[in-house]
């Protein structure tokens, strides 16, 4: 019996040394992931905790968190085995932001000034229901397929789309949402918000406040070779800057989001390891320092919160979308942008007509292009925060489709060759059953030239 407590114990000792080697390091990620999932999916678009731990959060390791919300504080709390407790707070007009103990929640804060898209036009461009538009050259049963298709039967957890929203010559024809979801249901984006993240630098290219071709404005970096870098190599992720992006472990991404004050400035301090334009690598902290470039584009914080929206996402009727901020106040363009699918179709129809929305110019038509034309390194699959299929990604899909694309299968899909716009929400992006070529094959066969 001693023999065996003692090895029993020698067991223990073990396990517990394994569990804080590989897993301790990783509570505060955990937990910080599930807090800012638990607060955003709750207060944003009213989830219950359940459902966003059996869909949003039922991800690797990201279960182990035990959540609870406080509706009355405005907050999502998280632990891992009762260790490393996180907090996200949520403010109406906000969102919700995920804080350290060091964040003092009682301090004043700006919202944005909000204009609503009022007209009576139908959806696209206005809020009103579209009318029954068929067209002779769409194939409606093999496009209502294709889309049914895209969705889990009863019972099943494979596929995992939430919804899908199809447009065709500025016209609504397919639209289906998940049990649970809806027209008006709110759903991240994750890395699609780069996309909005580079269409505020395109309006204020279009105003000639900014030009992308001068190196960045940087003070920190104007001592050492980071100097010549410009913001043109930032937005096509080109820039040269050491960064690790790699969602299953530890890593500047994930410490970035799950754990920095301010999410820029993980960026702006890593060191050059590249020249500019010869070495492309996606990376989510490059996006946030743009962010942070845009905001030193503002005499105020109120003006910077402002922009993001009448800018670009209330003037063109997207007025359920809500950019989330770091601690610091600097909207999260990385990952953080939460809109209903239709409005993220309204997005993808701004591009589709080369920056045109209902007669008044937005962007300019060469920004527009310059999004869509490939940076140099990234063979033919990205362009200025936008993916490309220049490179034939989607074999079955035009090679002049460019996308935003975004953690878990968000995707608003630009087809300018076909007159389309596709958009795919879910929790799923390569799951055995999900074919993102398959799912816009089928989709764009429904439509005959």
């Amino acid at each position: 019996m001693k023999k065996f407590l003692k090895l029993f114990a020698l067991v223990l000792v073990l396990a517990f040394l394994y569990f804080g080697f590989t897993t301790y390091p990783k509570l505060d990620l955990i937990s910080g992931f599930s807090a800012k999932s638990i607060a955003s999916g709750h207060f944003i678009d009213h989830r219950s905790k359940e459902l966003i731990e059996k869909t949003d959060n039922d991800i690797k390791m990201i279960t182990l968190a035990t959540n609870t919300i406080n509706d009355a504080g405005k907050f999502a709390a998280s632990t891992v085995y009762g260790f490393k407790e996180r907090k996200a707070i949520y403010r109406e007009g906000l969102g919700a932001t995920l804080i350290n103990d060091d964040y003092d929640i009682a301090k004043p804060y700006l919202l944005p000034k909000r204009t609503k898209l009022e007209n009576n036009l139908a959806f696209p461009y206005g809020n009103k229901e579209p009318k029954d538009t068929m067209f002779s050259n769409v194939d409606y049963t093999k496009l209502k397929k294709a889309v049914d298709g895209s969705f889990d039967a009863a019972g099943e957890k494979v596929k995992r789309t939430r919804a899908v929203v199809v447009l065709y010559k500025d016209k609504l024809i397919a639209e289906k949402y998940d049990t649970g979801f809806n027209k008006n249901s709110k759903i991240l984006g994750w890395s699609m918000t780069k996309s909005i993240t580079s269409s505020a630098f395109g309006v204020l290219a279009r105003q000639r406040k900014i030009d992308i071709y001068k190196p960045a404005p940087i003070a920190e970096w104007q001592n050492d070779d980071r100097k010549i870098i410009t913001t043109n190599d930032l937005l096509h992720m080109n820039s040269g800057l050491e960064w690790e992006e790699d969602y299953t472990k530890i890593c500047d991404a994930t410490e970035m989001l799950f754990q920095a004050e301010d999410m820029g400035k993980v960026q702006m301090d890593k060191p050059a390891k590249f020249k500019p334009n010869t070495h492309w690598y996606y990376s989510s902290g490059t996006t946030n320092l743009l962010c942070r470039i845009l905001r030193g584009q503002f005499k105020t914080q109120q003006e910077y919160l402002d922009f993001w929206y009448s800018a670009v996402i209330d003037k063109i009727g997207m007025n359920s979308m809500i950019v989330e901020q770091d601690m610091s106040g600097i909207f999260v363009g990385s990952s953080y942008a939460w809109a209903t699918a239709r409005d993220w179709s309204k997005f993808g129809l701004l591009y589709l007509h080369k920056g045109n929305w209902k007669g008044e110019q937005v962007l300019d038509e060469s920004w527009v292009k310059y999004t869509a034309t490939p940076t140099n390194t990234s063979k033919g699959a990205y362009g200025a925060q936008f993916w490309l299929n220049a490179g034939g990604k989607f074999p079955d899909a035009p090679r002049d489709m460019f996308y935003c694309d975004g953690y878990q299968g968000q995707m608003v899909a630009i087809i300018p060759s076909l007159d389309l716009v596709i958009v795919r929400m879910g929790v799923d992006k390569a799951g055995p059953g999900f074919d993102f070529n398959e799912f816009l094959k089928e989709v764009i066969s429904s439509i005959k030239k």
